[in-house]
């Protein structure tokens, strides 16, 4: 299986999380199924786009590895932005995000709330899907079960998606190896 590198400034080589099927089942109620989604950090093995195929979304996905970097590329025809952007370039990733002037859900570190570069964004309304306990996510070692414990909490980060600003859900999970 191919990983989606290339976006990562840490040299750290566990930098690169992949989000569990759980995570994506949460957000795909507040996702119109007459929209076309796009996934621009998803290889097609992740969970978002075989999650979202299966409940027969139209999605279109780009990914790095395929020469789609989402910083100068962008599908012809989309309307929302449903992702797992790399967190160490969260303030780049939003810059880009508001400049669509569209719909988006992606998962953040929740403490990215706090931040002057973000201010400018959230200052006129965020909207947030968050949850009782923490994701754990996969990483390149763990492709068949998600990492237990997850050292920080993170939500999805919403703009004009969510019925109201602030939504806090029981977690559920289940296990469901990657690209299965």
């Amino acid at each position: 299986m191919a990983l989606n590198v290339g976006y990562l400034t840490s040299d750290k080589e566990d930098n690169e999380l992949y989000t569990p099927y759980y995570a994506v089942d949460h957000i795909v109620k507040y996702l119109p199924k007459d929209k076309t989604i796009w996934l621009p950090f998803d290889e097609e093995w992740s969970s978002f786009n075989k999650r979202l195929t299966e409940l027969g979304y139209k999605v279109v996905r780009s990914s790095l590895a395929e020469g789609q970097d989402f910083f100068n590329y962008e599908p012809e025809k989309w309307d929302i932005i449903v992702s797992n952007p790399p967190f160490s370039i969260k303030d780049k990733v939003l810059e880009r995000l508001y400049s669509f002037n569209k719909p988006f859900a992606v998962l953040l570190p929740l403490n990215s709330l706090q931040g002057k570069t973000r201010y400018k964004y959230f200052k006129d309304g965020i909207q947030i899907l968050s949850f009782d306990a923490r994701i754990c996510y996969h990483d390149k070692d763990h492709m068949d079960s998600v990492v237990k414990g997850s050292p920080f909490a993170t939500a999805y980060f919403c703009r004009d998606l969510l019925p109201k600003d602030l939504i806090v859900e029981k977690l559920i999970t289940y296990e469901r190896p990657l690209g299965e």
